[in-house]
């Protein structure tokens, strides 16, 4: 049962537009002609009285920092490739026990405006908003915790698929920024100014190199590595059947978080979709990776053998020596010891077909069965 601050979250919360400035969200708003639901009406009243002071701290942060984080390079960042819940953000938290490197949090994606002047203050106000507990799958979560970088460039930008969440009556021309193949050179070029100035002030922040993890990189690698030559990648790949009645399941509580209109019609056909358009994108552009730079993993590899799989990884990737941080490792494995996944019921035989048929390919490079 939700407590109270969930009920908050999920009601009337920013979500996504905890950080938007002012005239982005003026932007959105204006573009889906202010069509805001009266239960989430709060929530819009909220995220625009936030917006005017997220503005004015993008213009102290700006005058403060901007000059030297757009003189920072960012140097060799490990990207997370992979479908939602393949276990990209199981890989991610391990990859964050190595003090070598570091990765964006929640309150950093939440105000990628304006971080680097408020988060030792305000995290520790907003932290007494956040539950324990994750609503939907009970894991732990607080503002200090690594997460997607996609919520950062979706409120910087407006260029992310994540905005379907919000505006779901709009989803068909939200979900183009999934793989940016479709869209103007000019958005994408946003895209990519917003994505390179968030890992830059990461990058100037911290002075190491950075882990970011986000599935919608998966179908980005060319614009990726247009953006940072020298990156690493790892792919992490799980049973497509479980992927589809995992991610719908999250899908369902998820996404209240951010909603700002209501939305009855079924998602599967889009999941099967979006699933389908992201791997064509990542099959046609993993060769652009080079040597040396790319290995993958399977979820259930990881589950059963995480040191295993872990030293692979660093060892593919030329990452620093994984003995130092296996200890760490070992703990951190230890804790989760009692944690429970959730069970999902079994899909019908017609939409198994349907999901074998549409991915094919995944089912056949990983060699999992249909």
């Amino acid at each position: 049962m939700a407590s109270l601050r969930e009920m908050f979250l999920l009601r009337a919360a920013p979500g996504q537009f905890a950080g938007i400035a002012a005239g982005d969200w003026f932007t959105l708003l204006r573009e889906n002609r202010f069509s805001i639901d009266p239960p989430y009406w709060l929530r819009a009243t909220l995220v625009t009285l936030a917006s005017l002071g997220n503005s004015a701290l993008r213009h102290c942060e700006n005058a403060c920092y901007g000059a030297r984080v757009r003189n920072t390079e960012v140097h060799a960042p490990v990207f997370i490739l992979g479908h939602w819940r393949s276990g990209t953000t199981h890989l991610q938290n391990l990859l964050s026990l190595d003090r070598r490197f570091a990765s964006p949090n929640l309150f950093q994606v939440c105000f990628p405006h304006s971080f680097l002047c408020t988060e030792s203050v305000a995290s520790r106000l907003l932290g007494l908003l956040v539950p324990k507990r994750r609503l939907g799958d009970d894991m732990d979560q607080h503002l200090g915790m690594p997460f997607e970088d996609e919520f950062a460039i979706s409120a910087a930008t407006l260029r992310s698929p994540y905005l379907s969440m919000s505006f779901p009556r709009r989803s068909e021309h939200y979900d183009r920024y999934m793989t940016l193949c479709n869209v103007p050179q000019r958005e994408i070029d946003e895209w990519k100014a917003g994505l390179k100035f968030f890992v830059q002030k990461l990058a100037w922040k911290y002075g190491r190199p950075l882990v970011l993890k986000s599935p919608t990189h998966t179908c980005r690698i060319r614009l990726l590595l247009e953006l940072f030559p020298d990156a690493r990648f790892v792919h992490l790949h799980r049973n497509p059947y479980a992927v589809f009645l995992s991610t719908r399941g999250r899908r369902i509580i998820g996404s209240e978080y951010f909603r700002l209109q209501r939305w009855s019609e079924s998602e599967d056909e889009m999941l099967i979709q979006r699933y389908a358009e992201m791997y064509d994108r990542f099959f046609a552009e993993r060769q652009l990776i080079p040597a040396g730079r790319y290995c993958e993993a399977a979820y259930e590899d990881l589950q059963k053998d995480p040191i295993g799989q872990l030293r692979d990884i660093y060892g593919k990737l030329d990452l620093p020596p994984f003995e130092q941080v296996e200890a760490t490792v070992q703990r951190y494995i230890a804790s989760l010891a009692g944690f429970k996944k959730n069970e999902y019921s079994e899909m019908s035989a017609a939409l198994k077909s349907r999901i074998a048929t549409a991915w094919r390919r995944s089912f056949d490079e990983w060699g999992y069965s249909t």
